[in-house]
């Protein structure tokens, strides 16, 4: 029996309005995950504590203090230290990956890869491990060695954060660089070459030039990295008495805490973070200008020569030394009773690892926590960065660049930044989030939200939207073509996004140490107390524990995004 034109009328407008209130639940969500708490970051700034009158002596204060002003000091020697020396390092890399025939190259991208996903407070604690004054292992060698009175690392100073966070940085130089190299065409070296240039002439007068967007682009990435970071300063400038602003903002919630003080003190760095990723957008996007032609798929690569090998031995410092000698003070730690005395027999034991799994309440349930959270904050962004990159990329919505915007605003806070925001937004009624898992969530899968937006929006440009007109010719609802036509071409994708949300929030410490309680402690604040409190053995095991989760994650997230992976991660 035909249906009726009323019947089918009731029909349209009740998928109509299913879509509809889906997409009004993403954008009351992201209301609340993204505009209120930087609305409510700015207004605690303004805020006075005793009477909550508006006023600008929290500015005052935090930019006139000179206990305060030496952090903002330390933070841009850090950050431009860190940036430099990615720069010198991460370029060379780059160039001698995409122009060269170096060897072993498998090798040295997964070390890179390794060295990407390796969170940087796991970094500085095994190297509080390997280089601490007296006990670190490389400085009992050294003694034992040459009969010194004391080992010549300090790992607890500037000099040492400096020097960890590099190596964690190096990969987004790399990756910038390398992505910008393969996509030149070959065609003016090669002219260089035939007009008889050297190999090397043909690096500084052509490949180097043409590659200095990315080059700028991956210095501005390090910077900002750098200057936002959290958990290696923590680690290795709190027991030196040296602060940067990160650790400041710590500081400031501590008993008895400055939240409004906090809010004043993070303003510039929001201001700065969004103003250099502004330049950098920029920098990228003009980064063909330079280039005449296609993209030339063959390369005439550059002989290294019986130098072959000893440049690759050099090219793998940098890894091994974040993640070679890291992994295995880690894994040595986590393996001993004692880490003192290192992985010898006699001293060699599994008790840390059934001590994570089973006989330590507080580190099971942080496990426990990790991995929920993580699991629940991924879907969220899932769900909302799918339901809003659908209706802007299909331009369902008026004003759709407004709400990518919101999705990728995220991008511009950092995490120390957006924590506080998020315990100005939800540390009161109606909203009282504060004590609760829910917190930890919701800011997790704010953190990470542009991650997957722009993950799935690429992914739905790629994708004809023939089959879904087709379908909705033959008389599909808008939510049932989504369903039978869009989700599964968008499969793959979904499970990208979903796992680029995935891993980072199951090591985020930045967000996590403002937010969490002893209730909802999760795997990086319970690695940041234990180290606190000098259990090293713990703190090893734990991660351990996080970087075979990250790693196994990687290698399967590898199989839907390739060498690609590291440009998404520094999405």
């Amino acid at each position: 029996m035909k249906p009726s034109a009323s019947s089918t009328t009731t029909d349209s407008t009740r998928r109509f309005d299913l879509g509809a209130l889906i997409f009004l639940f993403a954008a009351a969500a992201l209301a609340l995950m993204v505009v209120l708490p930087l609305g409510w970051l700015v207004f605690t700034s303004l805020q006075q504590p005793e009477t909550g009158r508006l006023t600008l002596a929290n500015y005052r204060e935090a930019f006139s203090a000179k206990i305060y002003l030496g952090p903002i000091v330390n933070s841009l020697i850090l950050a431009l230290s860190v940036a430099s020396i990615a720069v010198a390092v991460g370029t060379p890399l780059a160039l001698l990956m995409a122009r060269t025939n170096l060897p072993g190259r498998t090798v040295l991208r997964a070390a890179i890869v390794a060295a990407f996903v390796t969170p940087s407070f796991l970094g500085a604690q095994a190297w509080m491990l390997l280089a601490a004054p007296n006990s670190g292992w490389l400085n009992k060698g050294w003694v034992a060695l040459t009969g010194a009175e004391h080992g010549p690392l300090n790992i607890y100073s500037l000099a040492g954060a400096i020097f960890v966070m590099a190596l964690y940085n190096i990969p987004y130089t790399f990756t910038f660089v390398s992505v910008a190299l393969l996509a030149l065409p070959s065609e003016l070296e090669d002219a260089a070459a035939i007009l008889g240039a050297s190999s090397l002439k043909r690096i500084f007068s052509v490949t180097l030039p043409l590659a200095l967007p990315a080059i700028v682009a991956g210095f501005i990435m390090s910077f900002l990295e750098a200057l936002a970071e959290f958990g290696a300063p923590a680690f290795l400038l709190i027991p030196a008495r040296q602060q940067v602003m990160t650790t400041q903002l710590y500081l400031f919630f501590q008993y008895p805490s400055r939240i409004e003080l906090a809010a004043a003190y993070a303003m510039p760095l929001l201001g700065v973070t969004a103003l250099l990723l502004l330049a950098q957008r920029r920098l990228l996007g003009r980064k063909r200008y330079t280039t005449i032609g296609s993209k030339g798929a063959r390369r005439n690569l550059i002989s290294l020569g019986p130098w072959r090998w000893p440049i690759f031995a050099l090219a793998m410092i940098p890894p091994m030394l974040s993640v070679g000698l890291p992994y295995l003070a880690l894994l040595g730690t986590s393996l001993s009773r004692s880490w003192g005395k290192g992985p010898v027999p006699g001293n060699l034991t599994f008790y840390w690892y059934r001590w994570a799994f089973l006989d330590n309440p507080q580190a099971k349930n942080a496990i426990l926590h990790s991995f929920t959270y993580s699991f629940a904050a991924a879907t969220i962004a899932l769900a909302i960065a799918l339901v809003v990159a659908f209706a802007v990329s299909r331009r369902l919505i008026p004003a759709g660049g407004l709400f990518a915007f919101i999705c990728m605003a995220p991008f511009v806070v950092p995490g120390i930044i957006l924590a506080i925001g998020f315990y100005s937004a939800f540390s009161r009624p109606p909203l009282l989030l504060y004590g609760t898992a829910w917190i930890l969530i919701v800011a997790f899968a704010t953190r990470f939200l542009p991650i997957a937006f722009s993950n799935l929006m690429t992914a739905l440009q790629t994708l004809s939207v023939d089959l879904e007109n087709a379908a909705q010719t033959l008389g599909a609802g808008r939510i049932r073509t989504l369903f039978s036509i869009t989700f599964p071409l968008l499969r793959n994708g979904m499970l990208s996004a979903w796992l680029l949300v995935f891993i980072p929030a199951l090591r985020e410490l930045s967000c996590a140490i403002f937010l969490f309680t002893p209730a909802t402690a999760v795997m990086s604040t319970v690695i940041f107390d234990f180290s606190d409190a000098g259990n090293f053995e713990a703190v090893a095991t734990l991660g351990i524990l996080i970087m075979l989760i990250t790693l196994i994650l990687v290698t399967a997230l590898y199989r839907f995004l390739g060498r690609s992976l590291l440009e998404a991660q520094s999405v």
